[in-house]
């Protein structure tokens, strides 16, 4: 392989800093879910769907994702480029497929993002022992708090790595400690409430409360594919990635069906949280086994670990926007694809980050805003994450595949296979309008309808930069051409 001289126009316009080391790697894929973010964004939404029972969709949901993990490690490697699923749509199945992946990746992070804002806004009651906020109010703090997270990821790098640390901690005490004490401590049942329903799902739990619990889990225990757009930034990534991720996701899974078990065995009334008049199942187990003061102090950390999830999903999608304009396949790429010259970060696209989830913010203001906002992420990941499996179960099946350092081997069709299953089901599970009883109707429709303005907003945006595709395809290759000089220098 020929590689392009020194101080070719590529190199000294497009080149990152490798600022990230395997541990780094690892404990920005762990924080992005995280223990804390990953169980108390959605147990509320599993036990009211599926009751005690719902524990089982976490073990469950695991093993699926893992199928996605292992595929996703098998391409990282082979591809390991800033940019992630867009990078890798793009080489399996052509730059229109490519385009698409990397669009509808955008806006998951965003969803993310602005999610994650909210989640951070409910809890700074629980945290400072005061009434719970309005949902207006609760919006207008999320807004604040979408502004304070992208001037914090303007600082740059450290700060992410310092709330990553912070996080790890956070989940040590939050997670594992306050688990193991209501498990030895604060039990209120034994292990056959897991095989009871309180009444949640209705006539039919298997159709209704468990795969809408099982919808919920497969959000908990997405963004460990989230590091692999920050592919070069990171150490030797062909090989740290695939490990990152996977070891990442086996980590979160085990402690948060840990905690789990834990919250379900100690919850002493599920007909309450099921009937709705229990809104935070989680706090209020929490509340009532550890008193106010020592409640207050996990809220604190519970707010960590939202926040360094917050901004690396901020940091992540920031990455693959600046992709995007790298390839000149953005409106206003020059602008966006300009670097900070103190630590080589694409500052402008923090900023436009910022700036779309405020408005997704706004435009999700409705009487289920946040599980809108989760049920949008977990269809719109789902979506990209098929694009990007699907193309690369093609490339299998028409023998057209080279494996890069990460390889399953033989076992990389039947995984690949299962991934893609698992995919179709969730892009399914999640945007299946399921009516509620008091529910506006668009609140129903609200996942179709996110899907549909994702995908007519890129139809419109892929039209008006669709002549740079093709032409933007040397500059790229160029771009893969520095990688493995750079891993080894």
């Amino acid at each position: 392989m020929t590689f392009p001289p020194a101080q070719s126009p590529i190199e000294t316009t497009v080149r990152l800093k490798r600022q990230f080391k395997m541990h780094d790697a690892f404990t920005l894929a762990f924080v992005y879910i995280s223990p804390i973010v990953a169980l108390y964004a959605v147990f509320g939404l599993i036990v009211q769907a599926a009751g005690p029972a719902g524990w089982w969709v976490f073990p469950i949901g695991l093993c699926l994702q893992l199928l996605i993990a292992l595929s996703l490690g098998v391409m990282v490697s082979r591809w390991p480029l800033q940019g992630g699923s867009y990078q890798w749509a793009r080489r399996l199945m052509g730059d229109n497929y490519g385009w698409l992946t990397g669009w509808f990746y955008i806006w998951t992070l965003i969803f993310v993002f602005a999610s994650n804002g909210y989640a951070i806004a409910s809890f700074i009651p629980a945290a400072l022992g005061i009434e719970a906020f309005t949902t207006s109010t609760q919006i207008y703090i999320a807004l604040s708090i979408v502004c304070l997270a992208t001037v914090l990821n303007l600082l740059g790098p450290g700060t992410l790595k310092l709330l990553g640390k912070l996080s790890l901690g956070a989940e040590v005490i939050g997670s594992l400690g306050l688990a193991t004490v209501l498990l030895i401590w604060h039990r209120q049942h034994d292990l056959d409430i897991l095989f009871t329903t309180a009444g949640a799902g209705g006539d039919s739990y298997v159709l209704g409360g468990l795969l809408v619990a099982l919808g919920f889990v497969g959000f908990g225990l997405a963004g460990f594919e989230s590091v692999c757009s920050m592919a070069e930034e990171v150490e030797q990534p062909e090989k740290n990635i695939p490990k990152a991720i996977i070891g990442a996701l086996l980590a979160i899974g085990i402690i948060v069906s840990y905690c789990a078990l834990a919250l379900i065995l100690a919850t002493p009334d599920f007909a309450a949280i099921v009937s709705g008049a229990i809104v935070d199942p989680a706090a209020s187990t929490i509340q009532a086994a550890f008193g106010e003061n020592i409640a207050r102090v996990f809220f604190v950390l519970v707010i960590i670990g939202f926040a360094a999830s917050m901004m690396m999903a901020q940091t992540s999608v920031s990455r693959v926007i600046w992709a995007f304009s790298r390839d000149r396949i953005l409106p206003g790429s020059e602008f966006l694809s300009t670097l900070s010259s103190k630590h080589r970060t694409p500052n402008r696209a923090v900023i436009l980050v910022g700036a779309l989830a405020v408005i997704v913010t706004l435009l999700a203001f409705s009487e289920r805003v946040y599980a809108t906002l989760i049920s949008s992420a977990t269809a719109t990941f789902f979506i990209t994450m098929g694009f990007a499996v699907l193309g690369l179960l093609y490339r299998l099946m028409v023998k057209k595949w080279q494996a890069g350092t990460f390889s399953l081997a033989s076992m990389t069709l039947p995984v690949v296979i299962g991934a893609a299953c698992w995919i179709v089901f969730e892009i399914a599970n999640s945007a299946w309008p399921r009516e509620v009883v008091g529910q506006s109707w668009y609140v129903s429709w609200a996942v179709f309808i996110g899907i549909s303005l994702v995908g007519l907003s890129g139809a419109a945006v892929w039209l008006s930069i669709r002549k740079n595709l093709k032409g933007s395809q040397a500059l790229s290759e160029s771009v893969e051409h520095l990688l493995p000089d750079e891993a080894n220098g």
